[in-house]
């Protein structure tokens, strides 16, 4: 398998955010009239967009989110994370071992992945190799972001390996014709394992990065030891 980049998550994959991330949706959604729970909001809006949220909101609620909405939902997030963010154990390690380019695209805004990767110390790691679902007219599922990622690191669509969560960015990268390895390893999937819809299968799971190079060893530097 020759692979010439890899196209990590940022949510879910790198940070472990999902968990406070879902619990601060679904306050702010039930203060806005839209009462959810942790099972839909992961079958409809995790790896999506804010526009996402929106659409399904109205569509299923009724509910049309005040243009306000977004502003203090990712004021009281960013606020939990100031707290409570933390980077996936071993991905750092994990990247840094890294002996191909890689790079991160996220559907994420840019003041929120920008405040992530400082908070978890990965802001280094990841400079001037971030893309965000902003820069794109399609959030995932659709292959726009990862395309435009591949394009920008100059790598072709095909020799590119996609680190996903969930379904929607699995999705992503199948439709950009991208290898696609789905982690399982974050706290929100501590009491559940998802399952991969029959049309979005991805080529390999693993809930570990200790477990990342085990199928393609050649992708870690000579030498370089993971500690996690």
């Amino acid at each position: 398998m020759d692979i010439g980049l890899v196209i990590f998550d940022c949510d879910g994959v790198l940070v472990d955010s999902e968990v406070l991330a879902v619990a601060v949706l679904i306050a702010e959604l039930d203060r806005a009239g839209a009462r959810v729970d942790e099972a839909f909001v992961h079958r409809h809006f995790l790896g999506r967009s804010f526009p996402v949220v929106q659409e399904v909101v109205q569509r299923q609620f009724g509910v049309t989110l005040p243009e306000t909405f977004q502003a203090g939902e990712r004021a009281r997030l960013l606020a939990a994370f100031e707290t409570g963010l933390r980077a996936m154990p071993g991905a750092a390690e994990t990247v840094r071992a890294l002996a191909v380019p890689f790079c991160l695209a996220t559907s994420s805004t840019p003041a929120r992945l920008t405040r992530s990767l400082e908070i978890t110390g990965l802001a280094a790691l990841f400079e001037g190799r971030c893309f965000t679902a902003s820069q794109v007219a399609r959030g995932k599922p659709a292959p726009d972001l990862f395309l435009l990622a591949a394009a920008e690191m100059g790598v072709a669509p095909a020799r590119c390996l996609v680190i996903e969560d969930t379904e929607p960015g699995v999705r992503a990268g199948l439709a950009a014709g991208m290898q696609v390895w789905r982690f399982t390893g974050g706290s929100h999937f501590a009491n559940r394992s998802p399952e991969d819809a029959p049309d979005a299968r991805p080529h390999r799971r693993f809930d570990s990065f200790d477990r990342f190079y085990e199928t393609l060893p050649g992708l870690r530097r000579a030498n370089c030891e993971i500690l996690t």
